[in-house]
């Protein structure tokens, strides 16, 4: 043979030798075969068949042929994981599948993969109990993270002595367990995250022994005992997170010498003494969080110097005495949060140096002094909070213009001097409190550019003038307090265009003139008018509806004698003031006779022609007369009309509760009525029915005393013995469901985010002005309704509570149940409803009205909601694109993701970390697209 030739022989025979066999082909490229038949998804059409799988994306083999590397980590793909995945791939080194919904159990024969470095399942809904997973004996990285394991912990992983990160994160069906004192074999750790995973007992002192660790992260367990000193040791740390533990005693001072520590948290624990001088020195510290603890003394001087600080969180202590002078003149601070201690002396001026400062919150401590003028470089600022203080002098024309705050708060104080004209720069501003200072002068009528204005609160100082006119264009404002001044003006009849307001209180000032009739369209939930100088007489709808000691102290107001009132009060009104009304009152009944009459000639017209039916008339009428009455608004129809409207024609949908009509009146205008299913008077005694009755009228009587722009109007109610009618107004744009998922036209970006807001300021009223509070039990979008502005109305609440807890003919469907897809994970499994199952539900519908999608639907996955796809996308901008509805303008991109992290913050699994609706609100009104761009913070926050 010529040597060429045997050279090439020689390298064919080399070649065959160190490639795979046959066998092992055909076994590899059979694993991607199972694979595409075990688990669905788009992303998997790039594995086409016939291609060589060492070219398929995410996959990555060696020299010689074999599979390494998978990586389909994020790709959408939902099922069952193949089993035996090493007898396939024998030289797999990683797997990275996280983001996906991969259903069942942990994957059979993963455990056997002996030469797998990196093993990431995280986000992936896997169930059920984990296996040994002592075999793993190469792992060098295993996440786990985000999934639904129960049973025990898997100790066994103490035997992966390569380990170098473990990541248990919001694994919280694994039974109570132990960090056994053998875990500290891991001596390669860098990264250990366990938080949220049922750990509990102490820290075992000998996790000092671990010193390459970087990352421990034990937060949100049942930890107990003291902090080891032993922690002191571990050199390399950056990273130390403990919060939301019962962990007690002191801080080591020991913890001064992680020279590396850059994140320092162990908020809301059980921990007593002193702020170790030894942790405020550090280097490189950057965010020092200790709040809701029972520490005690002083903030450690050495704070000031630091040169890295930016988050300083110490709130809800007993701390005392002064704050470090030079705190922020070297660093860049983002967040001071010193509220509810006992700290004195004056505010620290140099926090805003850095001109990064978000969040200012001292209130309630001892603070004294003044305001610093250094705070007018706190243009970033989001939240300037300084009440319940001591503070003098006068309000620092800066502060109130600073043009992102959203929060100003500087009352309960002894503040002097004037409210600024410059309040008007404030664009963002939405709540605004100067209560119980000592301000004079007038209110500037620059207020009213302050346009985003929800809730001002100004009572109790020396305001004296004008109230101005034009806080009438203040068009969102909720709450205004003005009480306890000395306003010497007239009511303005503007305030009758606040459409949204609930709490309006005028008392204790010396307010002159008459009640403006136009505030009647208003009928706030709270009114005070109490101890001014008013005259005249007070409109009758303010009287009907309840609040007629809200107008004691005027004793020159006077009411109209056909009201009948039997509170003695207030006199009659004079001739002058009755003669118009009372002429109307004629009139109102010359027509009610001829009314009454001719519908007597006409019914015996009816009867003469109508004789084979004289006996279901008879029953009509009898049915009508029976219905007991109760209005909660001004109406203007027929009960009659009502009643003889509820045929099949007119019924528009079925409720949770009830059927609904769209009943039209002869006036022209459009009601809708609910008439509650009968059931729950049938099937029960007459005791049992005298019971329901009332509890229903309380609950209706809750219902119709609300006055709300984002609450659906409740006109009356119509008690009878066979059924009970609820007349509402009538919708036009109908409910956000059939908006969104219709497909009759398209709801842009602003027009969305203006549902969103309302609905959320619907339920922050519901939760937080309410007392007691009232939880819906059943938001979702079927139940908000849009009217001609598609300004959203929260409905469909309250009742269906009451027919659940009796047996009705609803108690398995909305109240317990809850909706499918809107349910919170926590009320599912203990039926108890808290104001935080409405804030998840309401995340969903922020979902919806993002991605325009239906809170369940196929492409999801079996038994996958729209908050499990969210979250598969999320982890970057770029998949986090996918989510957004396509049909939204891409110009309102970034405004979308800002709402959608709100939706995220609303759905999380833990009900402590979901914000309260008056969070929503205020995060809201920052991502509205139509106000200019708020700064936008990714500090870290818990």
């Amino acid at each position: 043979m010529a040597p060429q030739h045997m050279l090439l022989f020689l390298l064919e025979v080399f070649i065959w030798i160190s490639s795979p066999s046959g066998a092992n082909l055909e076994r590899q490229a059979e694993f991607f075969a199972v694979m595409k038949n075990s688990v669905s998804g788009s992303a998997l059409s790039v594995w086409e068949s016939g291609a060589p799988y060492c070219q398929f994306a995410g996959v990555l083999c060696d020299d010689q042929g074999y599979v390494t590397r998978i990586n389909i980590s994020r790709w959408a793909v939902s099922g069952q994981f193949p089993d035996g995945l090493c007898s396939y791939l024998p030289k797999l080194e990683m797997l990275h599948a996280s983001h996906n919904n991969l259903q069942g159990s942990f994957p059979n024969g993963i455990t056997n993969c002996t030469v797998l470095q990196e093993l990431d399942m995280s986000s992936t809904y896997l169930t059920g109990n984990l296996p040994d997973l002592s075999q793993m004996a190469s792992l060098r990285l295993l996440n786990l993270s985000y999934n639904l394991f129960t049973g025990k912990f898997p100790t066994s992983i103490i035997n992966l002595t390569n380990l170098e990160v473990v990541d248990f994160n919001e694994n919280g069906g694994f039974d109570l367990w132990e960090l056994p004192e053998e875990f500290t074999r891991l001596r390669k750790l860098r990264t250990v995250v366990l938080t949220t995973c049922m750990l509990h007992g102490p820290i075992p002192a000998s996790v000092g022994n671990m010193t390459s660790l970087v990352d421990l992260e034990l937060s949100g367990n049942f930890l107990t005992g003291k902090i080891p000193r032993e922690l002191g040791f571990l050199r390399n740390l950056q990273q130390l997170e403990l919060y939301y533990n019962q962990l007690s005693g002191s801080i080591p001072e020991e913890l001064g010498n992680l020279t590396q520590l850059v994140d320092l948290d162990m908020s809301v624990n059980l921990l007593t003494g002193q702020i170790p001088v030894s942790i405020c020195k550090l280097p490189k510290l950057q965010v020092l969080q200790l709040y809701n603890n029972s520490l005690t003394g002083q903030i450690p001087g050495v704070l000031g110097d630091s040169t890295t600080l930016t988050i300083l969180s110490l709130y809800s202590n007993f701390l005392t005495g002064v704050v470090p002078e030079n705190l922020g003149r070297l660093s860049m601070m983002t967040v001071l949060d010193l509220s509810e201690n006992s700290l004195s002396g004056g505010l620290p001026p140099h926090v805003c140096t850095g001109g990064k400062l978000l969040y200012l919150l001292v209130l309630q401590n001892k603070f004294t002094g003044v305001i610093p003028d250094s705070y007018a470089d706190c243009k970033s600022i989001i939240r300037f909070r300084v009440s319940n203080n001591q503070l003098k002098g006068s309000i620092p024309e800066s502060i109130l213009a600073l043009p992102h705050a959203s929060i100003i708060d500087l009352s309960f104080n002894q503040l002097q001097g004037s409210i600024s004209k410059t309040v008007g720069y404030a664009k963002n501003l939405s709540e605004f409190f100067v209560q119980n200072n000592s301000i004079t002068g007038v209110l500037p009528p620059e207020i009213s550019h302050a346009r985003g204005l929800v809730k001002v609160d100004l009572s109790y100082n020396q305001i004296s003038g004008a109230i101005p006119s034009e806080i009438g264009s203040l068009g969102m404002l909720n709450l205004l307090m003005l009480q306890g001044n000395k306003f010497n003006s007239c009511i303005p009849k503007s305030l009758s265009s606040l459409k949204s307001l609930n709490v309006l209180d005028l008392s204790d000032n010396l307010l002159t003139g008459h009640i403006p009739d136009s505030l009647s369209e208003l009928l706030p939930n709270s009114i005070n008018f109490r101890n001014n100088r008013l005259s005249g007489p007070i409109p009758k709808s303010l009287i009907k509806g309840g609040l007629i000691e809200s107008f004691s102290g005027n004793p020159e107001l006077c009411i109209s004698d056909y009201l009948n009132s039997s509170s003695p009060a207030f006199p009659i009104c004079p001739q002058t003031h009755t003669k118009k009304k009372l002429n109307c009152v004629w009139m109102i009944g010359i027509s009610a006779v001829i009314f009454f009459l001719g519908m007597i000639l006409f019914l015996r017209h009816w009867y003469r022609r109508n004789m084979a039916s004289t006996e279901s008339d008879e029953s009509v009428a009898s049915s009508f007369l029976s219905y007991d009455v109760k209005s909660f608004h001004r109406i203007n129809f027929e009960q009659r009309e009502i009643v003889e409207s509820l045929i099949d024609k007119n019924i528009v949908g079925h409720g949770g509760s009830g059927t609904v009509y769209k009943i039209e009146l002869s006036n022209g205008e459009n009601v809708a009525v609910k008439k509650l299913w009968s059931q729950i008077t049938k099937d029960h005694d007459s005791v049992d029915r005298a019971l329901i009755d009332k509890e229903l009228k309380t609950e209706v009587e809750t219902l119709g005393n609300i006055r709300h722009k984002n609450i659906v109007k409740l006109y009356c109610y119509f008690s009878g013995p066979d059924s009970n009618l609820l007349v509402y107004e009538y919708m036009r744009n109908g409910n956000l469901w059939d908006a969104l998922h219709g497909g009759k036209f398209l709801l842009e970006w602003p027009i969305r985010h203006q549902i969103a807001l309302g609905i959320a300021q619907g339920l922050a009223y519901l939760h937080h002005d309410l007392q007691p509070p009232i939880i819906h039990r059943d938001i979702k979008s079927t139940n908000i309704l849009l009217d001609v502005n598609y300004q959203p109305k929260v409905a469909d609440f309250g009742i269906a509570k009451v027919l659940q807890a009796k047996g009705g003919k609803d108690s398995t469907s909305t109240v317990v149940a809850g909706t499918y897809g809107y349910l919170a994970p926590e009320y599912a499994y203990s039926s108890k409803a808290t104001t935080k199952c409405d804030v998840y539900s309401f995340g969903v519908v922020l979902m919806e009205l993002i991605t325009g999608k239906k809170p369940v639907e196929a492409e999801f996955g079996d038994n996958k909601n729209i908050i499990y796809w969210v979250s598969t996308k999320v982890d970057n901008k770029e998949s986090a694109t996918e989510v957004l509805d396509k049909r939204v303008s891409a110009s309102f991109r970034d405004e979308m993701f800002q709402v959608l992290r709100i939706a995220i913050r609303c759905t999380c699994k833990a009900t402590t970390l979901r914000p309260t609706m008056n969070e929503v609100v205020q995060l809201l009104t920052e991502a509205d697209p139509c106000r200019p761009d708020a700064y936008k913070s990714s500090s870290k926050m818990k």
